[in-house]
């Protein structure tokens, strides 16, 4: 049994079969919803359903609350339909045109960017390359059929090779082997482009709040707008827990010499006493509020832990961002260790 699925407010329809959640129904039929996890656990695909019956799905509730659901909310990444329906949603063109592939790639070399984190560059064959949007990421195949996930950090414009950076999770069975087994000429899958995190068109300041790696996908969104001459205010805020947490300061400080419209907050969460640190010290969300009284003329891209996307969310709004100003990038391992 299929059922009709119609988007408002662009009146786009496309068909869900049983079974079959909301958001893959859409992006299989061209029209690219929101989405981040793709689990239930960030809540980027959160959208109103303004007709029909839904099953919600397994999602985390922090996710989607019993709130959510009273006022007709749902995840469409785990939501799936048992009537018509029509929703809600914002639909991101920007994606549309975007080929989701899957590839095999080798990795060219790798660099320890500091104890904890290894950058990777992988190598596509000589007759492919991988058009992405700026923010978004990309999920390797591993042998025993998961997934794992992670940000590009480079610019679509330095896409001769895909450069992401690696946190290493204690217990993560892949990111064990990127920091144990791991060499130069490993062969992997991947598949991707994926996720709806990138700069969206719009006169407003942006507020960038990276925390640990989640300064990867920040890294690839500025380097593109600063190659385009984006004239935007832009103001980066990067967390760690301690100094050796900001693993490229460098590249930040740069750029904040370079553009007048760009600056650079770096924020310690615990700094050890051999980093000396003169600097801010505390949660990175909370440095934006103390920065920032009003937030209602901005936009904001947040990445990182899911308890600091949540948090930051939580407060922003209260601080008056709007809701459709908040954008974020999960780094969330429900789906088994990393």
């Amino acid at each position: 049994m299929s059922y009709q699925v119609t988007i408002q407010p662009s009146g786009h329809q496309f068909t869900v079969n049983e079974g079959e959640t909301l958001l893959a129904a859409a992006l299989n039929a061209g029209f690219a919803l929101p989405y981040g996890c793709r689990n239930g656990a960030c809540g980027a695909c959160k959208g109103k359903v303004l007709s029909g019956d839904v099953v919600f799905g397994k999602h985390q509730a922090s996710a989607l609350t019993p709130e959510d659901k009273a006022r007709g909310l749902a995840l469409f990444c785990c939501a799936t339909a048992k009537s018509d329906l029509a929703i809600e949603a914002k639909e991101v063109a920007a994606t549309k045109d975007i080929a989701v592939k899957t590839l095999p790639c080798r990795v060219e070399r790798m660099e320890k960017l500091a104890d904890d984190v290894m950058a990777i560059w992988l190598k596509l064959p000589s007759n492919e390359r991988l058009q992405f949007l700026p923010g978004q990421y990309i999920d390797f195949l591993l042998k025993d059929g998961k997934r794992r996930s992670f940000s590009l950090a480079n610019s679509p414009e330095e896409d001769g090779l895909l450069e992401l950076h690696i946190r290493h999770v204690p217990g993560g069975q892949f990111t064990a082997q990127v920091f144990g087994t791991m060499k130069a000429k490993d062969i992997m899958r991947i598949h991707g482009p994926l996720g709806s995190f990138f700069l969206r068109d719009s006169d407003k300041p942006a507020i960038f709040v990276a925390g640990g790696t989640g300064f990867a996908p920040i890294k690839s969104i500025l380097a593109h707008a600063f190659h385009h001459e984006v004239d935007r205010q832009f103001v980066l805020y990067w967390g760690a827990r301690s100094l050796r947490g900001l693993y490229q300061p460098e590249l930040p400080a740069a750029w904040q010499q370079q553009h007048g419209h760009f600056s650079f907050i770096p924020v310690l969460d615990q700094p050890l006493p051999e980093d000396h640190w003169p600097g801010r010290t505390g949660f990175v969300h909370q440095a934006v509020l103390a920065d920032f009284a009003d937030l209602s003329g901005y936009e904001v891209y947040a990445c990182g832990a899911p308890a600091m996307i949540q948090a930051a969310r939580r407060d922003f709004l209260a601080r008056g961002l709007p809701e459709d100003a908040y954008f974020s990038d999960s780094f969330d391992y429900q789906a088994g260790p990393a």
